[in-house]
């Protein structure tokens, strides 16, 4: 070999060893958490934003921010819960930003088999769950999808127990106005 090439080849940075991870490293907690709640973490997500993809990156781009910052011990399911449900909240923020610069579509329908999959009371149930605001509508997803106690769902939606039971209480009486208003106009609730 000449000496320009040694050189050359001496500058050039070595690719890093892939990480191993080891029963000590902290990424196992984090590798284990995900393996035990990426499906009620998607399941949540999906309740929020609406349709499973999103959801499923949502709670990806959560894990994969979390890599390197896991803190085994301080960091818990709660705190992830809320990294979740703060990411489907940017989501809606994005979408609903680009609702007001585009053309609004007139009708939105569903795919044949997405009609098929979900049964028309299911469908009516997440229609009126979509129309509640975002705070109500986390409220009812976290209390009685996730079957949280209130002082998990202050602490993640960050306020206090009372501001829970009452966000609650207004939703649950709203959600049952918008679907007893829906069984009147379909003719099945005299």
């Amino acid at each position: 070999m000449d000496g320009e090439t040694l050189r050359l080849t001496e500058r050039v940075p070595q690719a890093p060893a892939p990480s191993v991870l080891t029963p000590d490293s902290p990424d196992v907690e984090l590798v284990a958490l995900y393996r035990d709640h990426r499906l009620d973490l998607v399941r949540l997500a999906v309740l929020l934003v609406g349709d499973q993809e999103t959801a499923e990156d949502i709670v990806q781009d959560v894990f994969a921010r979390l890599h390197g910052k896991w803190r085994p011990g301080v960091t818990t399911l709660a705190y992830v819960r809320t990294c979740v449900l703060n990411a489907a909240r940017s989501v809606l923020r994005r979408r609903a930003v680009a609702l007001r610069r585009a053309e609004r579509a007139t009708d939105l329908v569903d795919s044949a088999e997405t009609a098929a999959l979900i049964g028309e009371s299911r469908r009516e149930v997440l229609l009126a769950l979509s129309r509640l605001p975002r705070r109500q509508r986390e409220a009812l997803v976290l209390r009685y999808y996730l079957d949280l106690p209130e002082a998990e769902i202050a602490e993640i939606m960050r306020v206090r127990r009372s501001t829970v039971r009452s966000t609650t209480a207004r939703a649950l009486a709203r959600l049952l106005r918008e679907l007893g208003d829906v069984q009147d106009e379909s003719g099945e609730n005299p």
